[in-house]
């Protein structure tokens, strides 16, 4: 059993995307990381793999500050795996603060690293992957219509990012970065607001795209905007949009709000896998 560290992304890629396309819903955070990876997006990335007589046991990759996402491809070798990856970041003081996985296989990883670091782990999120081929007809829909975020919406969307952050319990990102973001965002065409009688009252963005998919996050409407129905309305007119370009819709969802979770079921989303983002402490 072999860990392998990639220095080269396309090296890396060209190994591990064929079985990450055979499972393209469910990796489409990797895939679409990976992405954007190939793409110069991010500094430094961390990508290796497991191998044994050239079969691919797990894959593993990393852009600081963001999680350690890690696949196992064969859950037979899922202990082994884990010794052996826990093992190589202790022995190269690879800065792992937070991994983000399969919720069964994060909770295997996170009790090893108490195991073996005496470091604890506490759950950041506890999410669900939800895929949407087909939107389903709304018996209610909320006045207003889509339409693609401009510059002229920058300070808005700076604001409400930052509101986001607060309300979903994520880091707080410092306000250069999230101008910077917001920036790439515009830059790309990725932010859709739902507009009410002149007024911008929700918002939300497309991530990620992969060959046949595409991600939809950052739904957001603020407090004096909420339970009217602006976000279920904006998401499904806009994922209808999106289904025009792609086969499919993914997005991620906390679990400990229902009421998101039964939203997005209306519209059409059906459960894929459960999904934990864990933070680890080291002693």
């Amino acid at each position: 059993m072999n860990f392998q560290h990639y220095g080269n992304v396309e090296a890396f890629a060209n190994r591990v995307t064929p079985f990450l396309e055979e499972n393209e819903d469910k990796f489409s955070l990797f895939l679409g990381v990976l992405e954007r990876i190939k793409a110069g997006a991010y500094e430094n990335p961390y990508l290796a793999t497991i191998e044994e007589n050239d079969q691919l046991l797990a894959i593993f990759q990393m852009t600081p500050p963001h999680p350690f996402n890690i696949i196992f491809v064969d859950e037979k070798q899922i202990s082994k795996c884990t010794d052996l990856c826990i093992n190589e970041i202790i022995n190269h003081s690879i800065p792992v603060e937070s991994i983000i996985s399969v919720k069964e296989w994060a909770f295997q990883f996170a009790q090893k690293w108490q195991e073996k670091t005496g470091g604890k782990y506490s759950l950041m999120m506890d999410q669900g992957l939800y895929r949407l081929d087909q939107v389903e007809q709304l018996l209610e829909m909320s006045p207003g219509t889509w339409r693609y975020a401009t510059a002229n919406d920058a300070l808005l969307l700076e604001k409400w990012y930052s509101q986001f952050e607060h309300d979903t319990g994520l880091s707080k990102t410092a306000p250069v970065e999230i101008k910077k973001r917001v920036k790439t965002m515009l830059d790309g065409k990725e932010v859709f607001l739902w507009e009410d009688q002149g007024e911008v009252v929700s918002m939300m963005k497309k991530a990620r795209p992969t060959t046949n998919g595409i991600t939809v996050s950052l739904v957001f409407t603020p407090a004096e905007k909420r339970r009217k129905g602006y976000a279920r309305t904006m998401v499904a007119a806009v994922s209808k949009e999106l289904l025009k370009e792609f086969k499919f819709c993914v997005l991620y969802t906390d679990m400990l709000n229902p009421t998101s979770n039964k939203i997005y079921q209306e519209i059409g989303y059906q459960k894929l896998v459960d999904s934990v983002h864990l933070n680890l402490e080291t002693i």
